[in-house]
């Protein structure tokens, strides 16, 4: 199943440019809008699949705060900006809603990522910078920092990694995502689903 580019484009966040969107979607992201993954530790607990929101919802309620849970088409950390499982919005599992906070929220980690290296703008440094953005969005970690509770670094210019142009976007608040090693920091988990990759 293929991502619709017509909808990736009228919902991602607009300063967020569209080729870091299409490779933040295709390399973090779920083709299904109820995709929920699940992780504890190093051990993915299995799904089955879900046919409506409601389903997705009941499943996210149920693992919250005992496991790191992404959802939805971009992957998004569920527990992001909410203290209580109560809070947790259907708009998560609407494909445009998931699509704009998804994209609103990489376009932080990325301006937290840019920001480590420098701000640069060389092509060939770009690519380097999607790929550790990718990373800390699928870990929640960049170099010791919680990405998703990271202050917003703030509009940074720079071009895109060979692909077209560059990002930036406006941010969401959110949980701590924890490394597995590290118990005695955890809050609630956020999932990092089939991700492996390079450590950063």
């Amino acid at each position: 199943m293929a991502f619709d580019a017509d909808l990736l484009r009228t919902c991602a966040d607009p300063s967020l440019k569209p080729a870091i969107v299409e490779q933040f979607v295709k390399q973090a992201g779920s083709p299904d809008p109820l995709a929920v993954t699940v992780r504890s530790g190093s051990r993915v607990i299995l799904v089955p699949p879900l046919k409506t929101p409601e389903q997705a919802l009941e499943v996210v309620r149920e693992h919250l705060g005992k496991s790191v849970v992404r959802v939805g088409i971009t992957q998004y950390p569920a527990g992001v900006g909410i203290r209580d499982v109560s809070e947790l919005s259907p708009q998560l599992l609407q494909p445009c809603d998931n699509i704009r906070m998804g994209t609103a929220l990489f376009g932080k980690v990325w301006r937290v990522v840019l920001k480590w290296y420098g701000n640069p703008t060389a092509e060939d440094v770009m690519t380097q910078v999607l790929d550790d953005a990718l990373h800390a969005w699928k870990t929640g970690q960049f170099e010791g920092t919680a990405v998703f509770t990271a202050p917003d670094p703030g509009e940074t210019k720079a071009i895109a990694p060979k692909l077209e142009d560059a990002p930036q976007s406006a941010p969401v608040a959110e949980p701590q995502e924890t490394p597995a090693d590290d118990p005695s920091k955890s809050g609630i988990r956020i999932d990092l689903s089939g991700i492996g990759g390079r450590a950063p």
